[in-house]
């Protein structure tokens, strides 16, 4: 029987994807896979939870896939985190970004976009499961439960 191959791995076969040093990745680049990474792990959650309209299933996830939700998840996080991961957090923090925050202050927004850019950083180490458990850590910390 063939072993199943990670979303990743198969991506990069099935679109012929080069291989890339992660470390030369950008960290607004990290941050742009990231949001998508942490949104899709939310929405399955949430999906999984129970068979809703669209509607509610939109209004739940609004409350987890927010800059200050993620920005306070961070924060929570830090204790936790390697060395490795406090760099690519910082960097993403830290990098300049020319979209503003739409219903968050600069800071939990810059907080958030460090978030992301690990999350991303992680999916494109193929490291998904150290991702979904900084996922559900932050998520604990911070007393919500989905």
């Amino acid at each position: 029987m063939e072993e199943s191959l990670s979303l990743l791995r198969q991506l990069k076969k099935e679109f012929d994807c080069r291989e890339v040093d992660i470390r030369t990745y950008s960290p607004l680049a990290l941050a742009y896979i990231g949001d998508s990474i942490y949104d899709v792990v939310i929405r399955t959650v949430v999906v999984e939870r129970g068979n809703q309209s669209a509607k509610k299933l939109h209004r739940t996830a609004v409350r987890y896939v927010n800059a200050g939700t993620q920005a306070r998840m961070a924060e929570a996080l830090q204790e936790i985190m390697t060395e490795e991961e406090k760099e690519v957090y910082r960097r993403g923090r830290n990098a300049k970004s020319n979209s503003t925050a739409k219903n968050a202050s600069v800071t939990d927004y810059r907080k958030a976009t460090g978030m992301e850019a690990l999350i991303g950083y992680l999916y494109l180490q193929d490291r998904m499961d150290r991702a979904v458990e900084l996922v559900k850590q932050g998520l604990a910390y911070l007393g919500l439960e989905i």
